[in-house]
């Protein structure tokens, strides 16, 4: 079975593992970030925002303080996440599941099949 958690990702709840929804790569353990499993791109903020002007306050963002991250995933390439980081920090891990929900459900699926036959 598997659940939508984002319109990229989906949790399988029978293999525990990240997928993304378009073509069913793995990208991982859902105990872990999913982020670790994809392909990763970091930019230059000036390659979106271009300056308005002229000068060192030209209205972009300043690369010292700032980057673009994009997460790509490895089986096609489609773009799952994208966040704006100060340089050298760490990968965020914005979504944590509850694994207990899953194994309680396989397991209530389980016996529900079983008490079927």
């Amino acid at each position: 079975m598997k659940r939508s958690i984002t319109e990229s990702l989906v949790a399988n709840t029978e293999s525990l593992e990240w997928e993304c929804r378009r073509c069913q790569h793995t990208l991982g353990p859902v105990a872990e970030n999913y982020k670790k499993g994809c392909l990763i791109a970091q930019r230059d903020p000036k390659e979106i925002w271009e300056p308005l002007i002229e000068g060192v306050l030209n209205f972009s963002y300043d690369a010292t303080w700032s980057r673009i991250v994009e997460f790509y995933c490895p089986g096609c390439g489609a773009l799952l996440e994208v966040e704006m980081l100060p340089p050298g920090h760490p990968l965020t891990h914005d979504i944590e599941l509850d694994l207990t929900m899953f194994t309680d459900e396989n397991s209530a699926d389980r016996s529900s099949k079983d008490s079927a036959q």
